[in-house]
């Protein structure tokens, strides 16, 4: 398996966490056929939509159980990659594959859009949906294989790229929250291609000045680490640091608390230390962690509970399979989906959902296709759409699948441990 290293993924704000890898090979870009509908804006062209392979999807909430179906491929397969949900419902992906390409898939027929190309390529960045609609990208590794201090905005609207003020210091690996006031704070990443030089620093980006401002470093360097919103206006990052972790790391273990209003940071010990995990907000306002790398690579099964109140951690039940560069969705009826990633030398398709109201995890329908280092996106349907990844052989994937929720599940369930 290709050395990894993880860019974030959070539910609230940008989706969820991925393992990339640090420099990608470049796919064959899939060919396409002229569209049979006219494109949605002059800038854009219809990628074919692909015929289902799986069992059908049934609408949500109708009594039919949990299923995957195949949808639409991409033009360009794509690792390392960011999916958005834009304002009208549709999903923007960019990074990895060809260049700098970016494309729109559109749920309402399954098919995808090339959009206008980026004003530079990159790999393992953030993108932010912003208060006004647009989408912020930053940093990343660009075409050298090298970490970058460039951003740039998108605009829905016009289908367009354009350039804004680069961040203060080049990173890839690095996490973005979207703070209350409209601000972006971007925390750590890596500043050079192996992941071994790692960032304390944190900045905010301004939309408004189109500008960068420094604030105060977190205790601990960490890249491949893990972020989130918190219902009182903190951002809360956890784990991470490099290609390998141990439990005797500090900064694996750490997770950190940025107070905008004071500001400053606030830390506490994770239970285990972890890298390639996620983040997910539930509804009651703790914070999920899953999965992940622990001491030395071996892969962990273990969940646990962050209670913003307190600041403390608690075990909770333990996911059915031990999953790393995997993805954690938050549906719609508040049960977290985990999906995919990696388990020592095998990729997994397996699929999961974890009750906070028992605290324990379920199986439901595996995917179509093994995948890690992926991306999921809640759509406003209630599905998920899951996009990319590498699959067992190392290739960049092209395809795209759909996760219909039902209103079943399997019996398998592990309890709180």
């Amino acid at each position: 398996m290709r050395s990894l290293l993880v860019p974030v993924a959070t539910t609230m704000v940008v989706g969820l966490l991925v393992v990339a890898c640090a420099s990608a090979g470049s796919p064959a870009a899939i060919p396409t056929s002229p569209p049979s509908a006219p494109p949605a804006s002059p800038s854009t062209s219809l990628s074919p939509t692909v015929t289902p392979t799986a069992t059908a999807s049934a609408t949500p909430g109708d009594n039919a159980p949990p299923t995957w179906i195949e949808t639409g491929s991409m033009a360009t397969a794509r690792y390392g990659h960011t999916a958005t949900l834009l304002r009208d419902g549709t999903v923007l992906v960019v990074g990895a594959g060809e260049g700098q390409t970016a494309e729109l898939y559109d749920p309402t027929s399954g098919r995808w859009a090339t959009t206008e190309t980026m004003v530079e390529g990159r790999v393992n960045h953030i993108a932010t949906l912003l208060s006004d609609g647009k989408v912020l990208v930053a940093g990343g590794s660009g075409s050298l294989g090298l970490p970058v201090a460039s951003a740039e905005l998108y605009d829905s609207a016009s289908g367009r790229w354009t350039a804004t003020g680069p961040m203060l210091e080049t990173r890839a690996n690095h996490t973005a929250t979207l703070l209350p006031d409209g601000t972006v704070l971007v925390v750590g990443g890596a500043i050079d291609p192996d992941g071994e030089g790692v960032l304390a620093s944190a900045e905010a980006y301004d939309p408004g000045a189109g500008s960068w401002t420094a604030i105060g470093e977190a205790s601990d360097a960490r890249s491949g680490h893990a972020a989130t919103l918190l219902p009182d206006g903190t951002a809360l990052v956890a784990g991470g640091v490099g290609r390998f972790v141990s439990q005797s790391d500090s900064r694996a273990l750490s997770a950190e608390r940025y107070h905008p209003d004071m500001p400053g940071w606030t830390g506490a010990l994770m239970l285990e230390a972890r890298f390639g995990h996620t983040l997910t907000l539930l509804p009651d306002g703790n914070v999920l962690v899953a999965g992940g790398s622990g001491g030395f690579g071996g892969l962990l099964a273990s969940a646990e509970l962050f209670d913003p109140g307190s600041g403390f951690w608690t075990a909770t039940g333990g996911t059915i399979e031990a999953h790393a560069g995997h993805t954690a969705t938050l549906l719609a009826d508040g049960m977290v989906l985990v999906v995919g990633g990696y388990r020592s030398d095998d990729l997994l398709a397996a699929a999961e959902l974890y009750d906070s109201s028992i605290g324990s995890w379920t199986a439901t329908a595996n995917m179509v296709t093994p995948r890690h280092d992926h991306t999921a996106t809640p759509l406003p349907d209630g599905r998920v759409l899951v996009v990319g990844g590498s699959d067992s052989s190392g290739s960049l994937l092209a395809t795209a699948e759909l996760y219909d929720p039902g209103s079943g599940s399997e019996t398998l369930q592990r309890d709180r441990r």
